[in-house]
């Protein structure tokens, strides 16, 4: 995809919408020269819109923005068990992803899209406070409650409002590559990339003393890439067994350790086949792949291409 085209973005504000989810695709997506979008917020109706926690909206834009823009976010909202949104936004939102509009939800904004019928059958995923109440308003959705965001191509959905950010860094990397969403993750001072799920953050009756020190031995691992880097190397830094390792990565992350190193090496390789001239084989040393074949072999496995069609593809028209 192209990063020079303009792509436009409408952030759809409805009755009681959560300050946060509203303002983090507004803050991500905001038109800068670093960045091709323009971003219209929009409601049912141009004016006053009564938000949650006691903030309110007045917005420039009514569903016409739905008909002009290429995503349309729907910020979570409160009560949404309660009542659907009514149906002329619905019938905007369907006629936007019926000409190829993509459909992003952050945190409760789920209950809008599923109340569209456009995720029946697929797969999504919403706040875990939420997840049984839309399993059960919505039984035809395949709710997954264990990550952070989903995307089955046009429509998308994230978790709480923070992996919102997650969510708007995922599209990023989809529309313009792993360098734009870095470049945007340090500037909102956000992790670039999360591999873990929600789950981690439902409450629990027994603490996580380990949660930190396997923070810091992740962030310590992604200064090592290029050096060989093995189970016994990264339990050592976390100072536990590589059994007790193993079992409390996977708890934190949904990966094995071996798995989350691999994806931050292609994750590293990308950038670099973005921003720089290096062959498939020095990029293939540089993150600890050893040959190019190497590198090909488990770059179409995660990513289902090749790095010389990844390069191709971000870097054409940027």
């Amino acid at each position: 995809m192209s990063a020079s085209r303009l792509r436009r973005v409408a952030v759809l504000v409805l009755d009681g919408a959560k300050p946060l989810d509203v303002g983090i695709p507004a803050q991500v997506f905001t038109t800068r020269a670093s960045m091709p979008y323009e971003v219209r917020v929009c409601g049912a109706a141009p004016g006053p819109v009564t938000g949650g926690d006691g903030l309110s909206y007045s917005v420039s834009h009514g569903l016409d923005a739905l008909a002009w823009a290429d995503i349309v976010f729907v910020p979570g909202y409160r009560f949404p068990d309660r009542d659907d949104p009514p149906r002329a936004v619905l019938d905007a939102l369907v006629a936007a992803h019926g000409r190829g509009a993509r459909l992003a939800a952050i945190s409760t904004g789920a209950f809008a899209l599923a109340a569209t019928g456009l995720l029946d059958g697929k797969r999504a995923t919403t706040h875990w406070h939420y997840a049984r109440a839309l399993a059960a308003r919505h039984p035809l959705v395949r709710l997954d409650e264990n990550v952070l965001f989903v995307d089955e191509g046009s429509v998308l959905t994230s978790a709480g409002a923070a992996s919102g950010i997650d969510l708007c860094l995922h599209i990023l990397r989809r529309d313009l590559g792993v360098a734009a969403s870095n470049h945007a993750a340090r500037r909102l001072v956000a992790a670039p990339y999360r591999s873990g799920g929600q789950a981690q953050y439902v409450p629990r009756s027994v603490p996580e003393p380990l949660g930190e020190r396997f923070a810091a031995t992740r962030e310590w691992a992604l200064h090592q890439l290029g050096e060989p880097l093995t189970l016994e190397a990264l339990a050592g830094h976390a100072a536990v067994s590589p059994r007790t390792f193993s079992r409390r990565f996977a708890e934190d992350t949904g990966y094995t350790p071996m798995q989350w190193v691999m994806r931050a090496r292609i994750d590293v390789a990308r950038e670099l086949l973005e921003r720089s001239q290096r062959s498939v084989e020095q990029i293939a040393a540089d993150v600890g792949l050893g040959t190019g074949a190497n590198l090909r072999l488990h770059f179409q496995r995660i990513l289902g291409t090749t790095p010389s069609e990844y390069r191709r593809t971000f870097t054409r028209g940027g």
